[in-house]
């Protein structure tokens, strides 16, 4: 008998060509074809590659949806024309197109219908995760994903791990979702759940509404969770019905969402609801009457400081946001304009503003709080990504401070590389503005000794490396063995944005020019130190953070041989084989390095040391200084990705048939 969770069987909708009564479980490869894909501003290099594989005709409209919102204050002709295009092939294809001003794709996705309880929605962006609150899959994809999905309607998945988080109780005064999800970030930042699908349950949920689940949902992406997914209930039930409503008012000749609709998710969702018998691997228990305000930083994510405890270092800031599809939305909004009702904002301090999308503005406009926030010194920014992600107006410059509401402070995402960036909630970026130092809008209550979550014992689930692999079949054109010098990045969760910095993220350099810049966020040094046919060897999540295609490619361009690494990002794994490039996970090799090999900056030469790399994939194992170590065998169908160049090229000739 089946012994699925929810995330399994989602799954098992949106599968295509299984067996017949073929149950999809955890660590199958299944191909699928989502309910939707979103791309946005990243849709012009989609369309590169959909074109560059001889396709011409998208063969399911219904399916892609186009959301400008990243370089929305560019204004120069370039990326105008870009926009331009990216709109004239929505029109001609009859896909559903948003314009720069509208919003952040992922707030879009909720507004207007695409998303809805039981559907697996991908996008091209890491934080596709937020879907999961409305009881949707939501997980991303890359580039070449979206450019497969537009000529076939399909890509594939490796069904993860699946975990649980329980919630009880309920969120004290002055403690909001944000201070929840980054807790538990900061709290379990061990591993424990990294490239896991997480399912929420328990009687808390009836306690956090919409928009604090999808704060939750959002930041399981810097959780380095695949998917965060809340189930169906009374809150998903409200939130859809005035949806509904507002899209029938609105006058939709064929509304995406209807009352009809909301009325058959009940019954979906009792068939999606997991076996009593369904295998987790781990359980959390979360009270959430523990959680208390914290600040995270600087420079990361998982660098979890009480609020009281740097409130009393008085760190002084420059900058402020309030923006993002994290926390850009109503209450978040409301939130910060009671703390700044009649306060200004602080000499020296720049406090900037921009809801998650224009619908957003607008009811804050007449409930008010907009204009108090104006009143206050808030700089309106366009409904948009922007400063998040270091583009436009307000980034921080080199020396400043900033405490922001978005997701993510890696170093050098929101400006230069040589300022501290700080995250917190809503509550605390508004009232940091009006004293110009990180702090509360009141004094924290709670003891810094509470522990909010308990970690229970999970199942073994899973597939992993065995010590003894059965000898793996070599595809003509594959290699059965590598050899290089190794070039050691002694870090955990080196970012994408590291490997490939924002300042060439929206720019479509030729491959030799994405090589010379590769590494150059995480160690200028590194271009002089690399050469052709080395082996990058670093530590526990690998390529985290943001979604980039060209952190993979870019080494590949600059002719490192492949990546080894305790574990990767998932969707930094994906772009890799997506791309034709090897990356393995071997944590024996990185214990190795990490207690013998001598590191002399970010970026270590570990030769000459006794010998060389060594990479048997035949046998999956690799050798190094007299010692050995197994990896999980690479399937014929990795390495087709890899002897083809990619699935840009196995795909090439399949959608010309239907162009």
């Amino acid at each position: 008998m089946p012994r699925q969770t929810t995330v399994e069987k989602i799954v098992q909708r949106f599968a295509v060509g299984l067996e017949q009564g073929q149950t999809v479980g955890i660590g199958d490869f299944v191909r699928i074809r989502p309910r939707h894909v979103m791309t946005h501003d990243n849709t012009a290099p989609v369309l590169t590659k959909f074109q560059g594989i001889g396709a011409s005709r998208v063969l399911d409209p219904s399916q892609p949806v186009f959301c400008l919102d990243h370089d929305v204050q560019n204004r120069s002709t370039a990326n105008l024309a870009k926009y331009s295009r990216i709109e004239a092939f929505a029109a001609s294809q009859g896909i559903a197109f948003f314009p720069a001003g509208r919003g952040i794709g992922h707030q879009i996705m909720m507004e207007e219908g695409f998303c809805r309880p039981g559907a697996l929605v991908v996008g091209s962006d890491s934080h596709s995760n937020l879907y999961g609150a409305l009881g949707a899959l939501g997980t991303p994809v890359v580039r070449t994903d979206a450019a497969a999905l537009w000529a076939s309607g399909e890509t594939w998945w490796q069904v993860p791990v699946v975990s649980k988080v329980v919630f009880e109780g309920v969120l004290r005064p002055g403690v909001t979702a944000k201070d929840l999800i980054l807790t538990l970030i900061g709290k379990l930042s061990g591993g424990e759940f990294l490239n896991h699908a997480v399912e929420f349950h328990g009687p808390g949920l009836a306690n956090l509404g919409m928009e604090p689940r999808m704060t939750i949902a959002n930041m399981t992406t810097e959780w380095g969770v695949l998917a965060g997914v809340f189930p169906y209930d009374e809150v998903t039930a409200a939130y859809l019905r005035e949806r509904a409503r507002f899209l029938a008012e609105r006058g939709d000749p064929v509304p995406r969402l209807t009352l009809e609709d909301v009325d058959s998710f009940q019954g979906l969702w009792d068939e999606l609801r997991p076996d009593p018998d369904a295998v987790y691997g781990n359980v959390v228990m979360v009270d959430l009457g523990k959680i208390r305000p914290h600040v995270a930083g600087p420079n990361a994510v998982d660098c979890l400081v009480p609020l009281e405890a740097i409130q009393a270092r008085r760190v002084p800031i420059h900058k402020a946001y309030l923006l993002s599809c994290v926390n850009g939305r109503l209450e978040d909004i409301v939130q910060a304009a009671e703390v700044l009702e009649g306060k200004r904002v602080a000499p020296g301090v720049e406090f900037y503003l921009a809801a998650a999308s224009s619908e957003i503005e607008k009811e804050a406009v007449r409930l008010g709080a907009w204009e108090r926030l104006l009143k206050a010194g808030a700089i309106v920014l366009p409904a948009g990504c922007g400063p998040c992600i270091g583009l436009g107006r307000g980034t921080l410059e080199p020396g400043q401070v900033g405490i922001s509401a978005t997701n993510r402070n890696f170093r050098g995402r929101m400006g230069s590389r040589e300022a501290e960036c700080y995250l917190a909630s809503p509550l605390v970026v508004a009232a940091s503005a009006a004293a110009g130092f990180i702090c509360g809008p009141t004094d924290p209550d709670l003891p810094v000794d509470v522990e909010p979550a308990v970690l229970l014992p999970g199942s073994t689930v899973g597939p992993a490396s065995s010590v003894e692999n059965d000898p793996v079949p070599i595809l003509a054109g594959f290699p059965t063995r590598v050899v290089g010098r190794i070039l050691y990045l002694p870090k955990d969760s080196l970012d994408t944005d590291g490997i490939y910095g924002k300042d060439w993220t929206y720019k479509e350099l030729p491959p030799e020019e994405m090589g010379a810049v590769a590494m150059l966020n995480y160690d200028p040094k590194f271009q002089e130190i690399a050469r052709e046919g080395d082996i990058l060897v670093s530590g526990r999540s690998f390529g985290s953070g943001s979604s980039r295609e060209q952190a993979a490619t870019a080494l590949k361009f600059r002719g490192i041989r492949l990546v080894v690494a305790r574990s990767f990002s998932q969707t930094y794994k994906r772009n890799a084989f997506n791309n034709g490039f090897i990356v393995l996970e071997c944590p024996g090799l990185v214990d190795r390095l990490e207690r013998e090999a001598a590191t002399h900056g970010l970026t270590a030469l570990t030769n000459p040391m006794p010998g060389l790399l060594e990479i048997d994939f035949a046998a999956s194992r690799l050798r190094y200084c007299g010692k050995e170590w197994p990896f999980a065998p690479l399937a014929p169908v990795a390495q087709e990705l890899i002897v083809a160049g990619g699935v840009e090229n196995l795909i090439r000739e399949r959608p010309r048939s239907r162009s």
